[in-house]
């Protein structure tokens, strides 16, 4: 990170981040043989600018990881651009576009990657909802996801992926209308895992899914064709929520493909025990609000898993067992 415009008073609060975040510490990870990938929803990312303190703070927390899937980034990007200056030269960015509607709120999604951890391999793409053909000779979708999921393709050491990040759509009473696009996703990926022409076969979907927990009727309808949750994160017992109590993000794949998931992963707690004591410790004095302190840095927290790419072994004995 570029601290060389950091004030006092930034400086303070960032030491009082890191010993918060300290308490649930993200493992190292280790070139050409291990990456940590995160999803976060940054709220409203972009939408009104954020204080400076608040940009070095999201610097910080994006820092813990090699690879993070954003969601809520907004259609101004100034705020992410700020963001990326702190970060450091070796930071790289690939997003989505945003929808003009009211249902895309906005909303892009984006990939941020350290360059000297990971490579972009070429593949960037939305994915439309499926359609069908109806007697007019058009195709049409019969739903809509609101927001298009997004994927791009990356190699860490020599382990190549292809991430595909949705955000679905949010609300207690909507629940049921999440159901459709939940399933939708699921078979979406599971046919082009199938597909002979997949460029990989190694997908990983995450994101925010706004599944409440593991015995919802939603999470048994986004694994229902094989995607779990990494063990790492399913067994933490706090959720992405600011209350914890909610685990609506997830890191999803498909365990038969590959080893390369670890048991190193996690939510990255940067609120602490008590969120009023942690508001007037990163920002003094200021009275913030908890609404505000949602607004300046996020009201989900960070889920991550460390991935092994020191997979050839694993290779070679793919290639053997296919004989």
């Amino acid at each position: 990170m570029d601290l060389s415009n950091v004030t006092p008073e930034i400086a303070a609060g960032l030491k009082s981040l890191y010993r918060i975040i300290d308490k649930t510490p993200v493992a190292p990870s280790k070139l050409d043989q291990s990456i940590n990938l995160a999803t976060w929803n940054i709220r409203h990312f972009g939408m009104k600018p954020r204080s400076e303190t608040s940009i070095y703070y999201i610097a910080a927390i994006l820092n813990e990881f090699d690879l993070i899937s954003i969601t809520e980034l907004n259609k101004d990007l100034g705020d992410l651009h700020r963001v990326m200056r702190v970060l450091g030269p070796h930071w790289r960015v690939v997003f989505s576009d945003f929808d003009l509607d009211d249902a895309g709120n906005d909303e892009r999604m984006g990939y941020l990657y350290d360059e000297r951890m990971v490579q972009f391999t070429g593949l960037a793409a939305e994915a439309g909802e499926p359609r069908i053909k109806g007697e007019d000779g058009f195709y049409k979708a019969d739903f809509t996801w609101w927001r298009s999921p997004y994927m791009a393709s990356f190699k860490a050491g020599v382990f190549d992926f292809v991430l595909l990040t949705a955000h679905i759509r949010w609300g207690g009473s909507s629940q049921a209308k999440r159901l459709k696009p939940i399933k939708e996703l699921a078979a979406w990926v599971d046919t082009r895992v199938k597909s002979e022409s997949v460029i990989d076969r190694d997908f990983i979907v995450l994101g925010d899914f706004n599944i409440p927990s593991l015995t919802s009727k939603l999470y048994k309808a986004v694994s229902k064709h094989g995607l779990r949750m990494a063990e790492a994160i399913a067994r933490v017992k706090i959720g992405s929520n600011l209350s914890k109590k909610a685990r609506y993000d997830q890191i999803l794949h498909y365990p038969h493909f590959t080893n390369t998931f670890s048991n190193t992963g996690g939510v990255l707690d940067f609120v602490g025990d008590d969120l009023k004591q942690t508001i007037e410790a990163l920002y003094p004095g200021q009275g913030l609000s908890v609404g505000l302190f949602k607004s300046q840095l996020s009201d989900h927290l960070p889920i991550w898993i460390q991935l092994q790419t020191d997979v050839v072994e694993e290779q070679l004995d793919n290639i053997i067992n296919s004989v």
